[in-house]
C-alpha cells in the first residue's frame, strides 16, 4: 500500500494548527487552542465564574451549574470528535500562580445533513468586553472555513445586544426568530 491510498484516521487528531497565542485588549495573554480531554476540571471553573445573566444569554434558559458540569456532559465538550465539533477555548495562566484557567469557549458544531454548521461563543463575565468574544468567533469562523462548510449560522436572543454587535462586525446578516425573542445570525463562506 502506498502513502495515497493510507485511509483516513478514524478519530482525528489533535489540530495544533488552531493553537495561538493573543492579547486582550487589557493587555494580558490567552492562547486560543481546541479543547483537550483534560480539560474537565478547567471548564467545572470556567462554569463556576459564570453569572447567571451570562448563562441565560447563551442557553436561553436558567441552566443550573449542577447540570452544565456534569460528567457526562463534560465528557462529551471535552473528548468531542474534531471532525463533528470543534471547541476553542481561550485559556490564561495567572502570572502569581502559574494556574491555567479557560476564560472563554468558541464552538462549531456541523449540521448533519447539511454543509453549514451552528457557532456559538461564552465568555466568562470578567473576560467580557476585551475583544475575546470577537475573537474566539472569528477565529471559529476560521476553522469552518478550512473545513469547507458553506455557511455558518448563530441563534442569541434578542436582548444580546453584546453577541450581535460582533456578529455584525463580522459580515452576518442578522433577522428575527421564529418566536420573536431571538434572533438568528447567517455568514455565507
Amino acid at each position: 500500500m502506498n502513502f495515497e491510498e493510507t485511509p483516513k484516521p478514524a478519530i482525528r487528531p489533535y489540530p495544533w494548527q488552531y493553537v495561538a497565542q493573543w492579547k486582550l485588549k487589557d493587555g494580558n495573554d490567552v492562547t486560543i487552542r481546541p479543547i483537550r480531554p483534560d480539560d474537565e476540571p478547567l471548564m467545572v471553573t470556567f462554569h463556576e465564574s459564570l453569572s447567571d445573566r451570562s448563562v441565560y444569554l447563551r442557553y436561553f434558559c436558567s441552566f443550573s451549574l449542577s447540570r452544565r458540569v456534569a460528567h457526562e456532559r463534560l465528557l462529551k465538550i471535552c473528548f468531542g470528535d474534531y471532525d463533528r465539533e470543534m471547541a476553542l477555548v481561550a485559556e490564561r495562566v495567572e502570572p502569581d500562580t502559574g494556574q491555567r484557567k479557560i476564560v472563554a469557549v468558541g464552538r462549531l458544531s456541523k449540521l448533519r445533513t447539511r454543509n453549514e454548521a451552528e457557532v456559538a461563543v461564552l465568555v466568562s463575565d470578567q473576560y467580557q468586553k476585551l475583544g475575546l468574544g470577537y475573537e474566539l468567533l472569528r477565529r471559529v469562523i476560521e476553522v469552518a472555513r478550512d473545513e469547507k462548510l458553506s455557511q455558518v449560522s448563530a441563534e442569541m436572543l434578542t436582548d444580546n445586544i453584546g453577541m450581535q454587535a460582533i456578529m455584525r462586525r463580522l459580515g452576518f446578516r442578522v433577522r428575527a426568530g421564529e418566536d420573536m425573542t431571538s434572533l438568528i445570525a447567517y455568514l455565507d463562506l
